[in-house]
């Protein structure tokens, strides 16, 4: 069998370039890249099907085929061109889609794989394009979807122009909703996201969130040959530059290590610290910024947006004496970061990541897979992660609450770190990821491929502006 995963945004190459360097280039190349890389260990011939870029400033993407050297003989990474050579954002790449689906259909000669998985609006729009086409089945992925986006930015009549010449919504919401309806299967990560996020009024008609034939929840994994409890190529020397930084080393730590985002709540868990002195007295803080070792004295270094929130937290942790407490961590790399977790993990210390809403929660996962206890937001799927007592779930907005989490995992810190390393090898690996996504395709080979939609035209713009002005009522 050859399935093919249809990824135009971004790009993929045997050395990740550019990987959390752009919005392109972040979780869901990580997802489609495992996955993958688990499916053809699996023995299954995979295609990662993405956009050929042939640009001086991005030029690792400009041959047409290449590989992983883990897994080259059944997996390729196969780029189609369209809309030019130069790099293009996701959002600019709607008008070429079509394009892409005939070069990809020219690069297989018609004789296409046996089954598709596309992934994210684009890619379900393009499997939606194979399935009219060449009866060609697909499951979809949405990885994150554009109506909780658009009501995250608060979109209303007022600036509804502005953000639809930025994100291109009515083409996007159409895509989903086509996807949604032509897919065999669509994936998504926790039960709770099924419910909440594909129950939203702009894809009524659709999908219905309530039918299981229509829906597979396979969670997403962790890398175990990085985050793992054996020692890596750079525990040695993360040791030593921990070792040579940090004072009390063998006190345990408080780990936060989350991207300097306001959804994250970092603010909350800092004070949950600074307010309890029996967690002051019983550990440090470790803070994790990428690219800062100081910063109190490099704050400037950083982007306006993270500055923002940044600047909070170090006034509450200086306002609070705390400034003696913490520890900053500078982990440049995912192998510095899991090795720092160990290292940390060896001293009894508990990864807290206190999110007001966390779609899934793979960061408490790849820290438990090292070692760490972990205190995570009982908002989103950490709650159904945990919910087998592998983890201490915590009320976000009441830092109390994060506190007395916390202490209760420094108690019994040996029986949580058992619990969750279980629950990650029995659930969390790419290995059963990739398991359930077989099965998923198996099942949509078998099903019928007839096409419910009457036209795939990329517009939901009378649809959209209906839910604004009833939003605004």
């Amino acid at each position: 069998m050859r399935i093919g995963f249809l990824n135009p945004q971004g790009n993929f190459d045997p050395t990740d370039s550019h990987w959390t360097e752009h919005p392109d280039f972040g979780g869901q190349l990580v997802y489609v890249k495992e996955v993958g890389l688990a499916l053809a260990r699996l023995g299954i011939e995979v295609d990662i099907l993405t956009r050929r870029i042939k640009d001086p400033d991005w030029p690792e993407f400009a041959e047409p085929v290449t590989h992983y050297d883990s897994e080259r003989e059944r997996l390729r990474i196969v780029r189609i061109p369209c809309g030019g050579d130069l790099f293009l954002a996701k959002e600019a790449l709607w008008p070429y889609l079509k394009e892409w689906v005939a070069g990809i259909a020219r690069f297989y000669d018609s004789r296409l794989p046996d089954f598709f998985t596309g992934h994210y609006a684009d890619g379900g729009y393009a499997g939606v394009m194979l399935k009219q086409q060449y009866a060609s089945g697909f499951t979809f992925t949405g990885h994150s979807l554009g109506a909780q986006k658009l009501d995250k930015l608060d979109m209303n009549p007022a600036n509804s122009k502005a953000l639809e010449a930025r994100f291109h919504f009515s083409r996007r919401i159409a895509a989903e909703r086509l996807s949604m309806r032509e897919a065999s299967r669509i994936i998504t990560s926790t039960g709770q996201e099924r419910v909440e996020q594909y129950a939203h009024p702009l894809y009524a008609s659709a999908v219905d969130s309530g039918n299981d034939e229509r829906f597979a929840v396979i969670p997403p994994g962790v890398n175990t040959r990085i985050f793992c409890t054996e020692p890596g190529p750079a525990d040695q020397a993360v040791a030593a530059s921990l070792a040579d930084r940090l004072p009390d080393l063998e006190r345990p730590r408080i780990v936060i290590s989350s991207r300097l985002d306001e959804k994250k709540n970092i603010l909350g868990a800092v004070r949950a610290y600074c307010d309890s002195a029996v967690l002051r007295q019983r550990a440090r803080l470790a803070l994790y910024l990428r690219d800062v070792d100081d910063p109190f004295g490099q704050i400037q270094n950083l982007p306006p947006g993270e500055r923002s929130v940044l600047e909070p937290i170090l006034h509450l942790i200086d306002g609070s004496g705390a400034r003696g407490d913490v520890d900053f961590v500078n982990a440049t790399s995912q192998q510095i970061l899991a090795a720092s977790y160990r290292f940390f993990a060896q001293r009894g210390s508990v990864f807290v990541l206190s999110s007001l809403y966390e779609p899934f929660g793979l960061a408490p996962i790849e820290a438990g897979a090292c070692g760490l206890a972990v205190v995570a937001t009982r908002n989103g799927g950490p709650s159904e992660i945990f919910a087998d007592g592998s983890g201490v779930l915590v009320d976000p907005a009441n830092p109390a609450a994060i506190a007395e989490g916390i202490a209760q995992a420094l108690t019994d810190h040996a029986g949580y770190a058992e619990r969750i390393h279980q629950r990650v090898y029995s659930t969390y690996t790419w290995e059963r990821t990739a398991e359930s996504y077989l099965a998923a395709i198996e099942a949509g080979c078998r099903s019928t491929r007839t096409m419910r939609s009457n036209s795939i035209a990329l517009d939901a713009s009378v649809r959209l502006k209906r839910y604004l002005a009833r939003r605004g009522e």
